[in-house]
């Protein structure tokens, strides 16, 4: 158990860091599946630009390596040409 104000501190805060953090995954996540179930290709453009921008925003947190995030954007952008 910490003993130093700041380490309580610091404990708190990444706790609730982590919950953002895992918030912003997951929704990120639940938002790439949901694009990969489109089959309307005007509609699944429309949710692409949406889905790029939730990636780049974990990407520049460090959530997420940018080398990652631009495999991901490559992909999913791909799939919504072949649609």
């Amino acid at each position: 158990m910490a003993h130093h104000k700041s380490s309580q501190k610091r404990i708190r805060q990444d706790s609730a860091k982590r919950l953002r953090n895992r918030y912003y995954k997951k929704s990120t996540r639940t938002a790439i599946k949901n694009l990969r179930e489109l089959t309307d290709k005007s509609e699944a453009e429309k949710f692409l630009t949406k889905v790029i921008s939730m990636v780049d925003k974990l990407a520049k947190n460090n959530n997420i390596h940018r080398n990652k995030a631009a495999n991901l954007k490559s992909q999913l952008t791909k799939h919504v040409a072949t649609l």
